[in-house]
């Protein structure tokens, strides 16, 4: 195995493929079709209104967090302007014309955006790797791109030099020009895009040390018992989580892959954040819940776990956050 291996065999990677150390759940075509066939989807509205916002002063020394959509962040650091997951077009969808449409405006307009120094790509999925927003990105602002193994084709196709990509591996490390330290941190998940073989290419979070403040873009995950302890272990407790909240029913076929709001909250307590701020909700029409479940069920969670909005926000589009 190890001569034909395309990447160091893991706990998560047996050279060629990757997958969820301890357990691994892959959905098959019957398991779509019974979700489909038995579910009853809430009906989400046809548009939002959303006041796109004018990018925030920096917080000179700290993190500015604003929440764009789904889990597209522009983080203002020390270390420069990152991006993450960037999703402006109107579908996440192989195609242009089927496939989830968004529900409201991007919180803060594609030409509006200031400069970007680095964009971060969790993984593969259409709902985070969105190859025309990645392009304008690219052909713009001519970003550098990190990103889990095997992504690298997919920023090249989108326009970013190969020189400008770096892979990374679950716990391995890279430092900008800037000082900008980001680590790829495990995620319970998977991958896939039309046309090739399911999960080829990793999925990640990223933990970010911008010369003082801290801060870990969790990425799409479903909980996981140890992985985020094991993550505050090794990186310590960030100043700033970006947890996931929404896509979550029904769990029997979801719980392999999203997390649900109450094990966000238990994702925010094993990570010790400081603040954490929800992400991957209410633009896209995914999975079954209506599209305000997400932050109510966010707001029970904590409530029943001690803790409040001061703790753990859910923000508008375009809305801003700062470490403490």
């Amino acid at each position: 195995m190890a001569s034909s291996a395309i990447y160091p065999v893991s706990d998560h990677c047996d050279g060629a493929r990757f997958f969820n150390p301890r357990q691994h759940i892959d959905r098959g075509l019957r398991d779509i079709l019974r979700w489909k066939l038995t579910s009853r989807p809430a009906l989400w509205p046809l548009a939002v209104p959303v006041t796109p916002a004018r990018p925030p002063l920096p917080n000179t020394g700290g993190i500015t967090a604003t929440w764009i959509n789904h889990s597209t962040f522009l983080l203002q650091t020390p270390a420069g302007n990152i991006l993450t997951d960037p999703v402006y077009s109107e579908r996440v969808s192989p195609v242009s014309w089927a496939g989830p449409r968004r529900a409201h405006a991007p919180g803060i307009a594609l030409a509006d955006l200031p400069r970007i120094d680095l964009v971060l790509l969790s993984h593969d999925h259409y709902d985070h790797c969105d190859q025309i927003t990645l392009s304008h990105i690219f052909k713009t602002h001519a970003p550098a791109a990190i990103t889990a193994l095997g992504n690298a084709s997919l920023l090249q196709a989108a326009g970013c030099p190969a020189k400008k990509i770096t892979e990374l591996d679950w716990w391995q490390s890279h430092v900008t020009p800037s000082g900008l330290r980001v680590t790829a941190t495990p995620a319970r998940h998977w991958s896939n895009r039309l046309g090739s073989p399911r999960n080829l290419r990793l999925w990640s979070g990223f933990f970010l040390e911008a010369g003082g403040p801290t801060a870990h873009f969790v990425g799409d995950t479903a909980y996981d018992r140890t992985m985020f302890t094991e993550i505050r272990a090794r990186l310590g407790a960030p100043d700033l989580a970006m947890i996931p909240i929404g896509a979550y029913e029904p769990r029997w076929f979801m719980a392999a892959q999203h997390c649900d709001p109450a094990e966000a909250v238990q994702i925010h307590r094993d990570l010790g954040s400081r603040l954490s701020l929800a992400m991957h909700w209410g633009t896209f029409q995914l999975t079954d819940e209506a599209r305000e479940t997400p932050p109510l069920a966010l707001a029970a969670a904590l409530a029943k776990a001690g803790l409040t909005a001061d703790d753990f926000r859910a923000l508008a589009p375009g809305e801003s956050a700062w470490t403490r």
